[in-house]
């Protein structure tokens, strides 16, 4: 007969209590407001214009409590833009055309982010100019997300050396890098006014790539 094997006691699970999942909730609840909140008065007055005063007047807090969220204007713009962004990327990188060139594929990643970009209108221009080399939290978070996306449009050039786009002794971090690296060129371009939004995402963005995959070598 065989033996029997002793069952394994179950793993107890701490339960949550009710109390902090209400401050979960409402500390969220918080966040969702002050967005929101930002997101009106960007729109009606501009970033300069409006102050945080009256981001919190507009969420219902006090204004320290928004100091809990974003220290500052341009942090708060951080905290606004990162939901954004990811929601679009995730939205355009899972919509990828499959039998698509990586150039087709690329142009269709980046300009749904030119879309978003070209919604936000001054809060995209804000975050463009007061991200590079930010601090806090929220500036955190976003790099994180670029971080990822860097990793995902690496896993399109991986599918690419697959089809024999792309040779496979290529660094597709290095590449990856030097793609987003030319389409936040393009964006710079687009924000400061030396190329209409159409320029940069029909015709600077692709033919950088097209560049890019073919090199300069005679």
């Amino acid at each position: 007969m065989a033996s029997r094997k002793r069952a394994k006691p179950a793993k107890s699970v701490t339960p949550v209590s009710p109390e902090i999942g209400k401050r979960a909730a409402n500390k969220e609840d918080k966040r969702a407001r002050i967005i929101e909140a930002a997101w009106a008065l960007f729109g009606e007055r501009g970033v300069d214009a409006t102050t945080t005063a009256d981001i919190a007047a507009r969420a219902g807090i006090a204004k320290g409590t928004l100091f809990l969220y974003a220290t500052d204007k341009d942090d708060l713009v951080f905290l606004m833009m990162h939901d954004r962004l990811a929601e679009v990327s995730d939205q355009y990188l899972a919509s990828v055309p499959k039998r698509a060139s990586l150039v087709e594929q690329l142009c269709h990643v980046f300009g749904g982010l030119y879309g978003l970009y070209s919604e936000c209108g001054d809060v995209g221009r804000r975050f463009v100019k007061a991200l590079p080399g930010a601090q806090g939290e929220n500036a955190a978070k976003v790099n994180g997300l670029t971080f990822a996306f860097l990793h995902r449009v690496a896993a399109l050039i991986i599918e690419a050396q697959s089809r024999g786009e792309v040779t496979a002794d290529v660094d597709v971090m290095i590449a990856a890098n030097a793609i987003f690296s030319l389409y936040f060129s393009g964006l710079m371009a687009w924000l400061q006014g030396f190329a209409t939004f159409e320029d940069a995402r029909d015709t600077v963005l692709p033919q950088s790539l097209e560049l890019l995959f073919r090199g300069l070598r005679a």
